[in-house]
């Protein structure tokens, strides 16, 4: 591995850290636990208790008017809600998730620095890696725009999809970083192989898309029933049609891995790799969440690990999808 791939490596692993994070944040509902943002509550570290806050240093006239914003009357925003909002664990979770995020810049940084030695060779490489660098700044002001909106669902959306999208432009600097990247080699024919994974990546990020308007259907339903308990309401869900549609479009997901399974055995030589048994056995685990949360409980564990294997089910497909590119196989 060159030191270029290893830094691509850096920056991919420490977003998909950033996802399982955020991730936390999200299922614990500790998205505002800081409220303003880039400081929290008021300070660079946050409080451990509410007598700590200073008030004064807080935008409250901001805090209105992106409750306004969102169909709250504004003058419920007072110290004194904001007294009662405050919980230490949330701020806590919140501001790990956005320590996490500095590595991310970092090493996403200096592998966009490092691709200007691989650009006459690989202009491509060096373009993903300026994209790469752009979809951080981007995702850091939509961050912001998260928590000025006060968790608007479209936005947090976005948030996510341009996360996604940076871990295909990360994977395809780690991949190609080199003169001999890794590839699949076939012993003959396999000419729908490559079709048949474009499908299973393609049906990875549909059932993403969908997800993420699954958690924004749950989002406004913990809104509407702010003080019950999670059991009582959460069976409005099944009678969500985009809900039930998610769930039946796994096994769609389930059928292309199968059908990209099968043609590596028949056409790869030494049969399945290690890329291959990781991003079938993640179909097969998410399914098994997927029913445990439809039949038993929606845990908060279970959409944690719901959400972080689905990032690195992105990150394996994209690989496989990459490793049967013919220009590299001829090369």
């Amino acid at each position: 591995m060159t030191r270029f791939q290893k830094l691509a490596v850096a920056a991919l692993i420490s977003l998909l850290v950033l996802i399982f994070v955020g991730a936390t944040v999200r299922v614990t509902g500790a998205g505002l636990g800081c409220p303003d943002w880039p400081r929290c509550w008021g300070g660079f570290v946050p409080p451990s208790d509410v007598s700590e806050i200073d008030f004064s240093k807080l935008p409250m006239e901001k805090f209105q008017r992106a409750a306004e914003k969102v169909g709250l009357d504004p003058s419920s925003v007072s110290e004194e809600s904001l007294r009662k909002e405050f919980n230490v664990v949330h701020a806590w979770t919140e501001y790990i998730n956005r320590l996490s995020a500095t590595p991310v810049s970092i090493f996403t940084l200096l592998t966009f620095i490092a691709a200007f030695w691989q650009r006459p060779k690989r202009p491509a490489v060096f373009w993903m890696a300026f994209a790469s660098v752009m979809l951080v700044f981007v995702n850091a002001l939509v961050g912001a725009m998260v928590v000025s909106s006060r968790l608007k669902p479209m936005v947090i959306t976005i948030h996510l999809a341009l996360a996604m999208l940076m871990l295909g432009t990360l994977t395809y600097c780690a991949w190609r970083g080199t003169d001999t990247p890794w590839r699949i080699r076939l012993k003959g024919g396999g000419k729908f192989l490559k079709l048949a994974v474009g499908v299973l990546l393609l049906v990875v990020v549909a059932e993403g898309i969908i997800g993420s308007q699954i958690r924004e259907i749950t989002d406004e339903m913990a809104k509407a029933h702010l003080h019950q308990a999670r059991s009582e309401w959460i069976g409005e869900l099944e009678r969500s049609g985009i809900y039930l549609f998610h769930r039946s479009f796994s096994w769609a997901v389930l059928g292309a891995a199968c059908w990209a399974w099968w043609l590596t055995l028949k056409h790869r030589e030494g049969g399945a790799g290690k890329v291959e048994h990781a991003a079938v056995g993640i179909v097969v685990s998410q399914m098994i969440l997927g029913m445990v949360m439809a039949r038993v409980h929606v845990y908060a564990g279970v959409q944690l690990l719901h959400v972080g294997l689905a990032a690195v089910l992105l990150v394996l497909c994209c690989l496989w999808w990459l490793g049967l590119s013919r220009d590299v196989q001829r090369g």
